[in-house]
């Protein structure tokens, strides 16, 4: 399949200082991507670029294989039908909310605007907002008034710089959720940044994470979490601890918590040592089980507690277990390990690539 953005081994900098690093990706069109990062990972700099607001200082983008960007050049924002939902929502105070959305299309007749103003706030649920301004809404609504007033003119790309940060985490995600769905129904390809991976796994397709203005893995949700291909991927999805661990033979490592199977990293052998990232959902609570860890911090998540536990060489591990088992701190739980995808890492100074199995 075609596809409708690529970005290709784009440096960008400030006075000789690189920000972002031989990036490279690509989106299909009717996907939706996300650039997720600590601050100051490069992600919205790499936007802004992509949107021909930063010149390159290397590499590429194309939009539907046209170079719209290279060393030195860049075509006009205006040029290249890309829409953009900024932090802030940018509307404008004086106008009304039909107006605000209806702004980028005045080559339309009044009766064509008009439907596509209408059309719009049906699509994001405020058809009755029409002649109110932008101070008498809620900042969810100005959420979806800014994203209707971006989708108007029907850009090929929308870009959503950090839309949902001024919002709670708990409507943050359901905001991301809407704003999916309206996406889809518009049929629109679309990237968005952000810092929370809760607010990326709610919204996009694909998720590329940053750090310090490089490409760690570009992937679905599914795989960050579950196959991180480096030790910082692992550290910032999800949660989880690292385990020293040893290879016992071609399918098991022994830890503290025992021998665990999978697939180890390749060029590892007998006695290599490993590091092994385990989840909370690795973990289990079974009174049955000879392996005890007492109970040093608890975190209350409505269905599921999230217990930390501390094994007996003061390692700390993760625990998820259903809210009705309620132990209190200081508490020796009995646990047992079951891992679906075991993803393992050679400890420096040791050979072999990451593996998940």
């Amino acid at each position: 399949m075609n596809k409708l953005l690529e970005v290709m081994d784009v440096v960008i900098g400030y006075g000789g200082a690189p920000v972002v690093r031989q990036v490279s990706f690509a989106l299909e069109p009717g996907r939706i991507g996300c650039l997720l990062g600590p601050s100051g990972c490069g992600k919205t700099t790499l936007l802004r670029a992509i949107a021909g607001f930063e010149l390159l200082q290397g590499g590429e983008i194309r939009m539907r294989g046209q170079v719209v960007s290279h060393a030195g050049w860049s075509l006009p924002p205006e040029q290249r039908r890309v829409g953009m939902v900024f932090q802030d929502f940018a509307l404008f105070p004086h106008l009304k909310v039909g107006d605000n959305i209806g702004f980028g299309l005045r080559h339309l007749s009044e009766r064509e605007r008009r439907a596509r103003v209408q059309a719009l706030l049906r699509l994001v649920g405020l058809p009755e907002y029409e002649g109110a301004y932008p101070h008498q809404l809620s900042g969810g609504q100005q959420q979806r008034v800014a994203l209707a007033r971006a989708m108007a003119p029907r850009p090929e790309l929308l870009l959503l710089d950090e839309p949902f940060s001024s919002m709670d985490a708990e409507l943050r995600e359901q905001l991301a959720r809407e704003v999916r769905a309206i996406i889809k129904e518009e049929e629109i390809t679309a990237l968005l940044v952000t810092h929370d991976q809760y607010e990326a796994f709610a919204m996009a397709d694909e998720i590329g994470v940053l750090s310090a203005g490089q490409l760690m893995q570009w992937d679905s949700g599914y795989n960050l979490y579950h196959r991180p291909g480096n030790r910082f991927v692992a550290d910032f999805i999800g949660q989880g601890v690292i385990l020293p661990g040893e290879v016992l033979n071609e399918r098991q490592v022994q830890t503290e918590l025992g021998a665990i199977s999978g697939q180890l990293p390749q060029g590892c052998t007998v006695g290599c040592k490993l590091e092994i990232l385990l989840r909370p959902d690795d973990i289990l609570h079974d009174d049955q089980s000879a392996l005890h860890a007492k109970v040093v911090a608890k975190a209350f998540r409505g269905a599921e507690f999230l217990y930390t536990l501390e094994l007996a060489s003061g390692t700390r591990v993760l625990c998820l277990a259903p809210s009705h088992h309620d132990h209190p701190l200081g508490e020796r739980l009995g646990i047992r390990v079951e891992v679906d995808h075991l993803v393992m890492f050679p400890q420096p100074g040791q050979s072999g690539d990451v593996a998940g199995a």
